[in-house]
Protein backbone atom coordinates (compact mmCIF):
# COMPACT_ATOMS: atom_id res chain seq x y z
CA UNK A 1 0.00 0.00 0.00
CA UNK A 2 1.18 3.24 0.11
CA UNK A 3 4.20 4.86 2.14
CA UNK A 4 3.18 8.04 3.72
CA UNK A 5 6.63 8.77 4.53
CA UNK A 6 7.62 8.19 0.66
CA UNK A 7 10.28 11.02 -0.12
CA UNK A 8 9.41 10.49 -4.06
CA UNK A 9 8.23 13.63 -5.46
CA UNK A 10 6.25 14.08 -8.66
CA UNK A 11 7.40 16.40 -11.58
CA UNK A 12 5.52 19.41 -11.57
CA UNK A 13 4.42 19.07 -15.34
CA UNK A 14 3.44 15.60 -14.62
CA UNK A 15 -0.21 14.29 -14.45
CA UNK A 16 -0.51 13.26 -11.15
CA UNK A 17 -2.92 10.13 -10.46
CA UNK A 18 -4.87 8.67 -8.38
CA UNK A 19 -7.67 6.09 -7.21
CA UNK A 20 -11.20 7.11 -8.04
CA UNK A 21 -13.30 4.68 -5.63
CA UNK A 22 -16.36 5.91 -7.86
CA UNK A 23 -15.45 4.85 -10.97
CA UNK A 24 -13.28 1.98 -9.39
CA UNK A 25 -10.20 2.73 -12.11
CA UNK A 26 -6.95 5.76 -11.89
CA UNK A 27 -7.73 8.76 -13.24
CA UNK A 28 -5.71 11.76 -13.74
CA UNK A 29 -7.08 14.21 -11.36
CA UNK A 30 -7.50 17.61 -12.55
CA UNK A 31 -7.17 21.14 -10.34
CA UNK A 32 -4.54 19.15 -8.18
CA UNK A 33 -3.38 20.88 -4.87
CA UNK A 34 -1.43 19.75 -1.89
CA UNK A 35 -3.14 19.19 1.27
CA UNK A 36 -1.82 17.83 4.96
CA UNK A 37 -4.15 14.92 6.30
CA UNK A 38 -5.52 15.15 9.98
CA UNK A 39 -2.48 13.16 11.13
CA UNK A 40 0.14 15.39 9.84
CA UNK A 41 0.66 13.49 6.19
CA UNK A 42 1.06 14.99 3.13
CA UNK A 43 -1.27 13.81 0.25
CA UNK A 44 -2.61 15.66 -2.87
CA UNK A 45 -6.26 16.09 -3.40
CA UNK A 46 -8.73 16.68 -6.33
CA UNK A 47 -11.19 16.09 -8.55
CA UNK A 48 -12.20 13.56 -10.71
CA UNK A 49 -12.14 14.02 -14.47
CA UNK A 50 -14.67 11.68 -15.43
CA UNK A 51 -17.63 11.55 -12.35
CA UNK A 52 -16.27 15.35 -10.43
CA UNK A 53 -15.91 13.62 -7.31
CA UNK A 54 -12.84 14.38 -4.83
CA UNK A 55 -9.84 12.07 -5.26
CA UNK A 56 -6.79 12.04 -3.10
CA UNK A 57 -3.10 10.51 -3.11
CA UNK A 58 -1.29 10.32 -0.36
CA UNK A 59 2.61 11.00 -0.77
CA UNK A 60 4.42 14.49 -0.94
CA UNK A 61 5.06 16.33 -4.00
CA UNK A 62 7.06 19.25 -5.11
CA UNK A 63 3.70 21.61 -3.96
CA UNK A 64 4.16 20.47 -0.08
CA UNK A 65 8.28 21.48 -0.34
CA UNK A 66 7.28 25.06 0.79
CA UNK A 67 4.55 24.27 3.37
CA UNK A 68 5.56 23.34 6.80
CA UNK A 69 4.15 19.95 7.98
CA UNK A 70 1.45 20.98 10.41
CA UNK A 71 1.91 18.30 13.63
CA UNK A 72 -0.87 16.14 13.92
CA UNK A 73 -3.90 16.66 15.27
CA UNK A 74 -3.85 15.70 18.68
CA UNK A 75 -7.65 15.80 20.91
CA UNK A 76 -7.71 16.75 24.78
CA UNK A 77 -10.86 15.41 26.35
CA UNK A 78 -11.29 18.57 28.47
CA UNK A 79 -10.17 21.26 25.92
CA UNK A 80 -12.34 20.66 23.13
CA UNK A 81 -16.03 20.88 21.95
CA UNK A 82 -18.21 18.22 22.57
CA UNK A 83 -19.14 16.55 19.29
CA UNK A 84 -22.64 16.18 18.25
CA UNK A 85 -24.46 13.06 19.94
CA UNK A 86 -24.82 11.93 16.38
CA UNK A 87 -21.66 12.16 14.43
CA UNK A 88 -20.40 8.93 12.88
CA UNK A 89 -17.47 7.83 14.00
CA UNK A 90 -14.80 6.89 11.07
CA UNK A 91 -12.47 3.47 11.91
CA UNK A 92 -9.52 2.50 9.61
CA UNK A 93 -6.39 1.91 9.29
CA UNK A 94 -3.61 4.25 8.03
CA UNK A 95 -2.99 2.24 4.84
CA UNK A 96 -6.55 3.61 3.92
CA UNK A 97 -6.33 6.56 4.88
CA UNK A 98 -7.28 8.40 1.43
CA UNK A 99 -10.37 6.37 0.73
CA UNK A 100 -11.39 6.74 4.16
CA UNK A 101 -10.93 10.88 4.12
CA UNK A 102 -12.79 10.60 0.80
CA UNK A 103 -16.02 8.90 2.78
CA UNK A 104 -16.01 11.16 5.50
CA UNK A 105 -16.15 13.99 2.76
CA UNK A 106 -19.05 12.72 1.15
CA UNK A 107 -20.52 11.75 4.36
CA UNK A 108 -19.94 15.74 5.64
CA UNK A 109 -21.55 17.12 2.23
CA UNK A 110 -24.53 14.23 3.18
CA UNK A 111 -25.00 16.02 6.38
CA UNK A 112 -23.56 13.62 8.14
CA UNK A 113 -21.04 14.71 10.64
CA UNK A 114 -17.48 12.42 10.98
CA UNK A 115 -14.55 11.67 13.30
CA UNK A 116 -11.94 10.60 11.78
CA UNK A 117 -10.51 7.74 13.85
CA UNK A 118 -6.69 8.58 15.28
CA UNK A 119 -4.24 6.30 16.41
CA UNK A 120 -3.25 7.88 19.50
CA UNK A 121 0.72 7.71 20.30
CA UNK A 122 1.72 5.37 23.30
CA UNK A 123 2.43 7.78 25.60
CA UNK A 124 -1.17 9.20 25.37
CA UNK A 125 -3.56 7.84 27.99
CA UNK A 126 -6.75 9.10 27.93
CA UNK A 127 -9.43 8.96 30.81
CA UNK A 128 -10.44 5.36 31.22
CA UNK A 129 -8.18 4.53 28.28
CA UNK A 130 -11.06 5.20 25.93
CA UNK A 131 -11.13 7.96 23.24
CA UNK A 132 -13.74 10.55 24.33
CA UNK A 133 -14.99 10.06 20.70
CA UNK A 134 -15.74 7.01 20.77
CA UNK A 135 -18.20 7.91 24.00
CA UNK A 136 -19.62 10.54 21.74
CA UNK A 137 -20.29 9.47 19.08
CA UNK A 138 -23.71 7.18 18.48
CA UNK A 139 -22.66 5.46 15.45
CA UNK A 140 -19.55 3.86 13.34
CA UNK A 141 -18.46 3.30 9.95
CA UNK A 142 -15.71 0.76 10.05
CA UNK A 143 -14.05 0.90 6.74
CA UNK A 144 -13.24 -3.16 6.09
CA UNK A 145 -10.20 -3.80 4.31
CA UNK A 146 -7.34 -6.33 5.36
CA UNK A 147 -5.46 -3.31 6.88
CA UNK A 148 -7.88 -3.10 9.00
CA UNK A 149 -8.63 -6.44 10.23
CA UNK A 150 -4.87 -6.37 11.49
CA UNK A 151 -5.46 -3.11 12.84
CA UNK A 152 -5.83 -2.99 17.00
CA UNK A 153 -6.62 0.57 17.32
CA UNK A 154 -9.62 0.11 14.63
CA UNK A 155 -10.21 -2.95 16.38
CA UNK A 156 -10.45 -2.04 19.54
CA UNK A 157 -13.05 1.12 18.42
CA UNK A 158 -15.52 -1.91 16.89
CA UNK A 159 -15.77 -3.58 19.92
CA UNK A 160 -16.13 -0.68 22.26
CA UNK A 161 -19.16 0.47 19.59
CA UNK A 162 -20.36 -3.34 19.79
CA UNK A 163 -20.00 -3.48 23.93
CA UNK A 164 -22.38 -0.40 23.90
CA UNK A 165 -24.77 -1.38 21.76
CA UNK A 166 -24.00 1.48 19.09
CA UNK A 167 -24.80 1.09 15.43
CA UNK A 168 -22.14 -0.27 13.27
CA UNK A 169 -21.93 0.09 9.41
CA UNK A 170 -19.52 -1.28 7.27
CA UNK A 171 -17.68 0.08 4.63
CA UNK A 172 -16.14 -2.62 2.14
CA UNK A 173 -13.56 -2.05 0.24
CA UNK A 174 -11.50 -4.84 -0.47
CA UNK A 175 -12.94 -8.71 -1.03
CA UNK A 176 -12.73 -9.87 2.86
CA UNK A 177 -15.15 -11.52 5.49
CA UNK A 178 -15.63 -8.60 8.91
CA UNK A 179 -15.05 -10.84 12.15
CA UNK A 180 -18.22 -13.07 13.41
CA UNK A 181 -18.74 -10.22 15.90
CA UNK A 182 -19.86 -7.80 12.81
CA UNK A 183 -21.20 -10.40 10.34
CA UNK A 184 -25.32 -9.09 11.19
CA UNK A 185 -24.00 -5.62 10.67
CA UNK A 186 -25.03 -3.66 7.82
CA UNK A 187 -22.48 -3.98 4.88
CA UNK A 188 -22.29 -1.90 2.03
CA UNK A 189 -19.32 -2.93 -1.31
CA UNK A 190 -17.50 0.40 -2.30
CA UNK A 191 -15.80 -1.48 -4.65
CA UNK A 192 -19.07 -2.23 -6.51
CA UNK A 193 -21.49 0.71 -7.27
CA UNK A 194 -19.55 3.48 -5.07
CA UNK A 195 -23.01 5.66 -5.51
CA UNK A 196 -26.06 3.68 -4.73
CA UNK A 197 -23.84 1.67 -1.66
CA UNK A 198 -23.13 5.18 -0.01
CA UNK A 199 -27.21 6.36 -0.53
CA UNK A 200 -27.86 3.18 1.21
CA UNK A 201 -24.85 3.21 3.85
CA UNK A 202 -26.61 6.58 4.46
CA UNK A 203 -30.01 5.53 4.80
CA UNK A 204 -28.42 3.20 7.40
CA UNK A 205 -26.95 5.16 9.55
CA UNK A 206 -29.82 7.75 9.58
CA UNK A 207 -31.98 4.70 10.98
Amino acid sequence: MNNYEDDNLFEDDDPVEAYCVRCREMVEMEDPEPVWTRRGMPATRGECPTCGGAVFRMGRTDAHSGEARPAAVQVAGRTRAKLAQDTAYVAFAEADAALAEQLAEDLQKAGIATWLHESAPSSVHWAGGVHPALKECARLVLVLSPSALADAGVEAAWKFFKEKGKRIVLAQLAPVEPPDALRRSPRFDFTRDYKSNFRQMVGALAE
